[in-house]
């Protein structure tokens, strides 16, 4: 017997509903189907020019995907609007199955679990990297309460564990001024960790570092996949290969192509637009 239209159509989980119910302040996305995040039919016009064109993507959970196209593809502004910072004319955007990120503004996103690094790394440059992951940790509590407050067990553990990821626990009592800009670009990277999101949102991570920190770069994002969902975009083609196993090509607003690394390399409308410059 075959399903009624409506129940055939809600039965199709890859796809979020307009009625499903706003998440209560601090719930977590619903990613039991495999999404963390959906990207559907957005559309953001800047005085006549679409920098994004009923762009639609979808992002799995614990995936690493690669972002890539020319300048001016709007890989920036499909962040903006995923992030609360800019409003789409059209469309819709779901962290989850439950979360509507287009109620949301930029703080709310941050709290909901979405984490944003810019190019270029914001650390709090007259304090030790140990002080900057704490910092990273305030919230609402402000940053003088957080420096002069004794920390629980679990919240040192978590410090611990973090300066061990990103590679700096010989450095946690260095000034985040004196490290190189690779290092800075790590603890920025720990500082949103503090925060525990499910989706880092990464904006050309090896811009100005040495191969060597490239290639530790390459091994961090590696290893936060599985836990969390990383979106990186980023111009260094060696770079996406090292780490890509999905690539998306975004050219005028919207998805041109999307696929592995071997594949996109091999798209003749990719090499027409992009790898062929």
């Amino acid at each position: 017997m075959k399903k009624p239209a409506l129940l055939e159509s809600f039965s199709d989980r890859s796809r979020v509903f307009d009625f499903v119910n706003r998440p209560a302040a601090g719930a977590k996305p619903d990613v039991r189907h495999g999404t963390v995040l959906y990207v559907e039919d957005i559309t953001v016009s800047f005085d006549g020019f679409k920098a994004l064109d009923a762009l639609t993507l979808y992002v799995n959970a614990g995936e690493l995907r690669c972002i890539i196209g020319p300048n001016g593809a709007g890989k920036t502004t499909m962040m903006d609007v995923i992030t609360g910072k800019t409003r789409p004319d059209a469309g819709r955007a779901w962290f989850g199955q439950n979360i509507d990120l287009l109620t949301l503004d930029e703080p709310r996103v941050a709290q909901a679990g979405i984490g944003r690094k810019f190019q270029k790394p914001t650390v709090f440059e007259n304090h030790t990297v140990h002080e900057n992951l704490e910092l990273a940790m305030a919230g609402a509590r402000g940053v003088w309460p957080v420096l002069f407050a004794r920390l629980s067990g679990e919240q040192a553990a978590h410090i611990d564990e973090t300066l061990e990821l990103i590679g700096l626990a010989e450095r946690r009592h260095t000034l985040a001024g004196a490290l190189s800009h690779g290092q800075k670009q790590w603890l920025e990277i720990g500082m949103l960790l503090m925060q525990e999101p499910e989706l880092l949102l990464v904006d050309e991570p090896v811009a100005g570092m040495t191969p060597q920190e490239v290639e530790r770069t390459a091994e961090l994002l590696v290893r936060l996949a599985g836990k969390r969902s990383v979106v990186v975009v980023e111009h260094d083609m060696e770079f996406v290969r090292s780490i890509a196993r999905t690539v998306t090509v975004l050219h005028e607003g919207r998805v041109l192509a999307e696929g592995s690394m071997d594949k996109i390399q091999n798209d003749p409308k990719v090499v027409e637009v992009y790898l062929g410059e």
